[in-house]
């Protein structure tokens, strides 16, 4: 492996565990807000790898679909047609309920 190659494996698994422990952790707001409001974040920078994880980590750390649809209003309210577009694709991310990698993004 490459140097370049080696520096950003590394760089990747620090940010999986930055993740772990910043927004799939309990703290001052519960992880399921948390990976909302990533989802949230991933519709506004248009990651669909990022958006469907986000989708399905916050159903899996018990948010429910109405906090789910209510959250993914909010992206259409404030993002217009886009917002709405993105918000639709995490809506979809989670209905086919697809196997995902347990990572965000599958560059590791």
């Amino acid at each position: 492996m490459s140097a370049t190659a080696n520096a950003f494996q590394k760089a990747a698994t620090h940010i999986e565990q930055m993740r772990k422990d910043c927004i799939y952790a309990d703290g001052a707001l519960p992880s399921r807000t948390k990976a909302l409001a990533a989802m949230l974040w991933s519709v506004s920078v248009r990651c669909e790898p990022c958006l469907a994880h986000y989708a399905r980590k916050a159903i899996e750390l018990g948010a429910s679909k109405d906090e789910l649809a209510e959250m993914l209003a909010i992206a259409s309210v404030m993002g217009g047609c886009v917002g709405e577009t993105w918000a639709l694709k995490a809506l979809a991310a989670v209905k086919t309920g697809a196997a995902h990698d347990p990572a965000c993004c599958a560059h590791y």
